[in-house]
């Protein structure tokens, strides 16, 4: 009996979208499970965003993969159509955005369960800002306007993710304080720059493509004030 995939998760401080190096994509498309792995990128939380698409393909039609898009606002593609598409991938790559719209409108096209079905089956799912948020029980977003709780994720990762952890003014001390209290679970909070992979729920590995960036595991002590946990990164690049 073969045993089961390895489940994981990468969340993404950075990327295509906002690197010029593109180390943190060439460390995703290491850990692709095969050669010339089939990315898909999933634009749905930036509305299926023209531009973001173009810098997505632009970023890998040149590298070793099979880049795809699937967009969700033109849908093309029936029921059978979306599910074989996305169990047939390597990666799956989300892009940012509103974190609370992408939840939407992917369980509205069921695209939710999808993605819990590529993810159990060895598809290493990934992305940047909402991209990183939805795979956890929780999150911290801005896509209510001021930064809020959003308890409301697809569950791949346990506890709560905090993206742009500085680099997004209020962000730190707004996450701190939503642990300490218990708005949100423990969880992970990135730097921009940095990549955090997750296999079966345990941190695996953690990244920085910019020297001082860093990613830190954020518990309360249970006396209403929280710790921050730095995890070691090795650097990519030379």
């Amino acid at each position: 009996m073969r045993p089961a995939p390895a489940r994981r998760v990468a969340l993404l401080g950075g990327g295509f979208s906002t690197d010029d190096d593109g180390l943190l994509d060439d460390w995703v498309l290491a850990q692709a499970p095969a050669p010339r792995p089939r990315v898909s990128f999933v634009p749905t939380a930036s509305g299926d965003a023209d531009a973001y698409v173009e810098q997505f393909l632009d970023a890998f039609h040149g590298r070793d993969c099979r880049p795809s898009v699937l967009r969700l606002f033109r849908r093309e593609l029936d029921d059978e159509e979306l599910r074989t598409y996305l169990l047939s991938q390597d990666i799956v790559y989300v892009g940012g955005g509103s974190t609370a719209n992408l939840l939407a409108v992917w369980r509205a096209h069921g695209v939710d369960r999808l993605m819990r079905e590529a993810h159990s089956r060895g598809a290493l799912v990934c992305g940047i800002s909402a991209g990183a948020n939805c795979w956890a029980d929780a999150c911290h977003t801005d896509s209510f306007g001021p930064l809020t709780p959003l308890r409301d994720g697809l569950g791949l990762v346990a506890g709560s993710v905090c993206p742009h952890y500085d680099s997004e003014p209020g962000r730190c001390t707004s996450y701190r304080t939503s642990v300490a209290q218990g708005h949100l679970p423990a969880g992970w909070a990135l730097e921009d720059g940095v990549g955090v992979l997750l296999e079966n729920g345990r941190f695996k590995e953690g990244v920085t493509r910019s020297r001082g960036s860093r990613a830190y595991r954020v518990v309360t002590n249970g006396a209403n004030l929280a710790e921050e946990r730095e995890l070691t990164c090795r650097p990519l690049g030379r």
